[in-house]
């Protein structure tokens, strides 16, 4: 069996965005006929420039050969221009097609993908999901922004949303009081935000009690010094973690910050390959670590990646805020993996999640049950896709240029 042609698919993701506004499928085709999904998650180009850099990248290393030849696909494409090292456009796009050889294999097998990877572990997967707004709100400027992110740094507000979701079944909630994240990260934070972030908190805790873990969400806004003075502030409350205190790119701050406070911190949703996450294990710098298939380097990478988390005590929480295919992709993993934790949601996979796909992703009473379906057990819903293209300018809106201007 041999892959002989791919086909790729940028679709936007309409409003309310829950998400991101766009995701990028790859579908990969074999010569008998069996067909394998991936999603690219987070290369930073424009997704139509994404689709033709997969088809690219596809055609010259994937089609051709054997889909059950993983390991030397991987290397090649890694490997590819002469670099061997970590790079997040071509591992998004590795990622991808990666995914798709899995779901084929899978399917030539009859068999789901975790159960070639060391077989089931967990019956049903425990999940959480960020506080979303009631309302849809399309996040196209800064305005906008401001109206997503106030369901985080309002008490009331971000309370009445984590009572909401406790309600729907969920046991964990995320939240981030101190967006919006800047170009300009990592920055000091003023006693006022301290302040503000404290108060959201509490007033989660208080409306949920003991029904829900809160998750501390942040992305690097803050400096290592930032970070401890506000850790200091949660640490009666409890969180499951403290995620990405500090930007990913100095893990020796990520450390220092790991070592100052008793809250589990959190990372790796921009991180790839098992190189980096090396470096994190070795300098205990994480408790809980997030890989995002769609773009750590695919499914047997983060399998990889798991073992080692594994023999240093770390446990695993799949990173999620992209399309429902890298979610399945998540869910094979963590249903195969023994320290996994919990995993990330979209709320619970419905809306455009689920229109998508011909067969929705099975939640119940906050956990994800997994699929006994072939391959990665969602099928894409292809006249869906193409009549949902992406045509949008700016893929990731939610970076502010001054946090102050807004």
């Amino acid at each position: 069996m041999k892959i002989k042609d791919v086909k790729t698919f940028a679709v936007g993701n309409p409003s309310p965005h829950n998400g991101g506004p766009s995701w990028v499928f790859v579908k990969l085709i074999t010569d008998n006929g069996i067909e394998g999904i991936g999603e690219v998650f987070g290369v930073p180009f424009h997704p139509k420039v994404v689709t033709r850099m997969t088809e690219d990248m596809a055609a010259r290393h994937a089609v051709g050969q054997s889909p059950f030849k993983i390991e030397t696909l991987w290397r090649t494409i890694y490997s590819s221009g002469y670099n061997q090292h970590p790079d997040m456009s071509v591992l998004g796009v590795l990622s991808g097609i990666e995914m798709a050889c899995w779901d084929i294999i899978g399917k030539a097998l009859e068999q789901p993908v975790y159960n070639l990877l060391g077989g089931q572990v967990h019956e049903k997967l425990r999940s959480y999901t960020y506080l979303y707004p009631p309302d849809a709100v399309p996040t196209a400027g800064a305005a906008d922004l401001v109206a997503l992110t106030s369901v985080h740094s309002d008490p009331a507000q971000a309370a009445a949303r984590a009572l909401h979701y406790a309600g729907l079944g969920f046991t964990a909630v995320k939240f981030d009081p101190i967006m919006p994240m800047s170009v300009f990260d990592p920055r000091q934070i003023s006693l006022e935000a301290l302040d503000n972030a404290e108060a959201v908190t509490k007033a989660i805790r208080e409306a949920v009690g003991s029904k829900c873990d809160i998750l501390f969400g942040t992305h690097g806004q803050m400096t290592a010094s930032a970070a401890i003075r506000l850790a200091r502030r949660l640490e009666a409350y409890q969180p499951l973690w403290f995620e990405e205190p500090v930007p990913p790119e100095n893990v020796d701050e990520m450390a220092l910050v790991a070592r100052a406070t008793s809250i589990p911190v959190a990372t790796g949703e921009r991180l790839s390959t098992k190189y980096e996450f090396a470096t994190l294990f070795r300098k205990q710098a994480v408790a809980t670590i997030q890989p995002a298939l769609g773009r750590v380097g695919g499914i047997l990478e983060a399998k990889k990646i798991a073992g080692m988390a594994e023999a240093h005590y770390v446990q695993i929480a799949p990173h999620l805020y992209c399309g429902p295919v890298e979610a399945a992709a998540n869910i094979q993993l963590a249903t195969c993996s023994p320290n996994f934790l919990i995993q990330e949601s979209i709320e619970t996979f419905g809306g455009f999640h689920a229109e998508i796909l011909k067969s929705p992703i099975q939640w119940e009473d906050g956990y994800i049950i997994p699929p006994t379906a072939p391959g990665l057990g969602v099928e894409l819903d292809e006249a869906v896709a193409a009549a949902n293209p992406y045509t949008g300018g700016e893929v990731f809106p939610v970076m502010a240029e001054n946090p102050l201007s807004i």
